[in-house]
């Protein structure tokens, strides 16, 4: 079992629950359940593309058969759903192993030169002699074995020709989702009045504190984004709606607390709410799996930045 896996399960035993609630708590009416791995293939193919011929599809396990074989050097999943076969085939450069990061140029796995990484997704009887793509790894562990635990990827393929049409996929084999974005109102104060999306192939996460109030940090993109979240004083975080809420270091009895700031930019005061669709803390109430959107008002003012959060649910 991975160490997040791990870390999940541990985490498990404990539910942060419903206390007492004020007026600015909106209990969740669905009972929570436990963030669920997922592993799915899709693709989508551009007309003439050989391999996908020019089709889309979904594959989700179950009901579909998806396994992995190989190491972090250089995997294949393989994909089995009625009479469909697909296979994705992602390697490192010789000699290194995958790690979250973006891999351009890449060659046939198979056949690939130099530091080339390797790329090779075939099926349907259908494959490439030469390959021309990219790939990004999101997520990638192992187990003691050195065999894939959890892998979170994407690419696109282009089959004997460097302008051929693409095929674009993405491949998840038992990944918890784990990301940051953000979109922001013109004359948003910290936003900048853009939208833009972090992954782990480019960015670090990290979640920090307890129900009595989390931490989420970002750092990728040039960026450095910081989001708090805390339930009103003397309560637990929870699944649930929290409405009215003030910065977090100085909100009053009754309020909950939200704070995004980064980049040098942050609100003197502010106004939002937030949601949190999933949550899991360990024994000791340290968060360690959090899911949560968040919508902040700096300084009184109209324009908003909102948020979504996803750190292994």
């Amino acid at each position: 079992m991975s160490e997040h896996n791990r870390v999940l399960a541990r985490a498990g035993l404990r539910i942060a629950a419903v206390v007492g609630g004020l007026a600015v708590l909106v209990a969740s009416a669905v009972a929570w359940a436990a963030p669920t791995a997922t592993t799915s293939y899709s693709f989508t193919s551009e007309p003439g593309d050989f391999i996908g011929a020019g089709q889309k599809a979904t594959y989700k396990s179950p009901p579909a058969t998806i396994s992995t074989t190989g190491t972090a050097a250089d995997l294949t999943v393989a994909v089995t759903s009625g009479a469909d076969f697909w296979f994705i085939n992602l390697a490192a450069p010789r000699g290194d192993v995958l790690r979250p990061g973006v891999y351009r140029d890449a060659e046939r796995a198979a056949f690939r030169t130099g530091r080339s990484p390797g790329l090779d997704v075939f099926g349907d009887g259908r494959g490439c002699n030469e390959v021309f793509g990219q790939f990004t790894i999101d997520q990638i562990e192992t187990d003691a074995s050195g065999s894939i635990a959890v892998l979170d990827a994407h690419f696109t393929q282009r089959c004997e020709s460097a302008t051929a049409p693409r095929l674009n996929g993405t491949v998840r084999y038992r990944a918890f989702p784990l990301s940051y974005k953000f979109t922001s109102d013109p004359g948003d104060f910290i936003g900048g009045g853009i939208s833009k999306s972090y992954t782990n192939s480019t960015t670090v996460f990290g979640l920090s504190g307890t129900t009595a109030g989390v931490t989420y940090s970002v750092s990728g993109l040039r960026d450095n984004w910081t989001i708090e979240l805390a339930p009103p004083v003397g309560q637990q975080l929870h699944v649930g709606t929290y409405t009215d809420a003030q910065r977090s270091a100085f909100r009053e009895p009754g309020h909950p607390g939200l704070d995004a700031f980064g980049d040098g930019r942050g609100c003197n005061t502010l106004t939002g709410s937030f949601t949190i669709t999933a949550l899991v803390a360990d024994s000791t109430g340290a968060v360690k799996a959090l899911a949560a959107t968040f919508e902040q008002h700096c300084e009184g003012g109209t324009p908003a930045l909102h948020g979504t959060i996803h750190f292994f649910a």
